[in-house]
């Protein structure tokens, strides 16, 4: 059985007693209208035994749910359990003599009343319960007298109200605490998961890296620099592509380095820049984007290509070749390419 459950028991059966001793007349005499003690009997337990067994809406500011928790119930809920604090007292009080009305069949009705109103309170209607308590108030008040209806329970049921107000507060902030708790440990393992994935991320390119770079150091340190022409251009065509990999990884695929790698050998001085164009973009996304890319780059025959991601909303990667226009001299140079690749939609 959960805690809901038993909670639940506990209610019906003490409201049920309450109830029960409605109907245990120990002074007879004094009872000039019985039909409304059954009356008031009727309107209380099923109002009472709504507002224990109807499910209802949580509220948006308790979003965990916390042992013994109701959530709140509709207007017409609220309205029956007013009706009820007013027209059960009133009616109990108006059935008997005023001989009568301290006796324990009489006076059930405000620790009744008292525990309805402590089920509402739980039920997240705090406006509702202390209206509810104030209409007992008035209403035990006004037939008893104040000092009577506090010594006959009316201290009683205030103070239970009371209490479980505070109780309810102390959960809604428990509740509220653990979904601030659940969203840290969430925001942690999703960081833990991102660090173990560049994690992995640079594993691989250091294994990339060692293998472009590898034969190239046991070369030099081999041959104590001495490099060959054609070693020196090797030499330098992995410092660049370890440059890509430092630079850009997320431009790169075997398509795009194989493009780079063939531009380069062509003469062409490739420079790659990537400024945070690519965040959120998937794998499919940048798998569209690189295949475009290494289409563009094979083509090119620009002296100077460069490749940079764009911030744009429409714009992923931009490709801008310059070469030496006829004529020029010095430094000069005029754009003969460019592309621009945009992002898929």
């Amino acid at each position: 059985m959960t805690v809901r459950a038993a909670l639940s028991v506990i209610a019906l059966a003490f409201t049920a007693y309450l109830a029960a001793r409605g109907l245990l007349w120990t002074s007879p005499e004094t009872v000039e209208r019985g039909w409304l003690i059954i009356a008031a009997l009727m309107l209380y337990l099923p109002v009472t035994w709504l507002w224990i067994l109807l499910p209802g809406s949580r509220p948006q500011a308790t979003p965990v749910a916390t042992p013994g928790e109701r959530s709140s119930l509709p207007g017409w809920a609220a309205a029956l359990a007013l009706i009820a604090s007013t027209v059960v007292p009133n009616a109990a009080f108006l059935a008997v003599t005023p001989d009568g009305r301290t006796q324990p069949f009489v006076t059930w009705v405000i620790g009744g009343i008292g525990a309805l109103m402590v089920i509402v309170m739980v039920r997240h209607r705090p406006i509702i319960a202390w209206i509810g308590m104030a209409a007992l108030a008035v209403s035990a008040s006004v037939w008893l007298g104040p000092v009577s209806a506090l010594s006959l329970g009316l201290v009683g049921s205030l103070v239970w109200v009371s209490v479980a107000q505070l109780m309810s507060i102390a959960l809604r902030r428990t509740a509220q605490d653990a979904a601030q708790l659940s969203e840290l440990q969430q925001a942690a393992s999703a960081w833990q998961a991102a660090q173990s994935g560049r994690q992995r991320e640079r594993r691989i390119h250091v294994q990339r890296a060692l293998a472009v770079a590898g034969p190239v150091l046991a070369r030099v340190i081999e041959t104590g620099g001495n490099l060959r022409p054609s070693e020196r251009t090797a030499a330098r065509l992995a410092e660049n592509s370890l440059r890509d990999e430092l630079r850009s990884p997320r431009l790169l695929d075997q398509g795009v380095r194989a493009e780079i790698d063939a531009a380069r050998r062509r003469g062409s001085a490739v420079t790659l820049f990537d400024e945070g164009g690519l965040d959120g973009l998937d794998d499919a996304e940048l798998q569209t984007i690189r295949a475009e890319l290494a289409e563009i780059l094979r083509g090119a025959v620009s002296e100077r290509l460069i490749i940079r991601t764009s911030p744009h909303n429409g714009v992923a990667v931009t490709v801008v070749g310059r070469s030496t226009g006829e004529g020029a001299g010095g430094d000069d140079d005029e754009v003969d390419l460019w592309r621009e690749i945009h992002r898929p939609r």
